[in-house]
């Protein structure tokens, strides 16, 4: 039974995410991770992707909070 509750702080920010989630990996050069089965990588492999967009979502809102522009909420 899955016990994920985690929900984006965006209705609908979802598929963008899930977007960003693939472009990151490929990045890392993980190909063609959105079709892949992640328990046959490792745990490290999986944690740079999320790592990697954490750090990215960061660099953006720092930069927008810099730009003047105010965080929507």
């Amino acid at each position: 039974m899955s016990r994920n509750t985690n929900k984006p702080a965006v209705q609908g920010a979802a598929p963008a995410l899930d977007q960003f989630k693939y472009e990151i990996a490929n990045e890392l050069g993980i190909s063609n991770y959105n079709s892949i089965d992640k328990g046959s990588l490792t745990s490290r492999q999986n944690g740079y992707v999320g790592g990697y967009m954490t750090r990215k979502l960061v660099q953006m809102g720092e930069q927008a909070l810099m730009g003047g522009q105010t965080p929507q909420s």
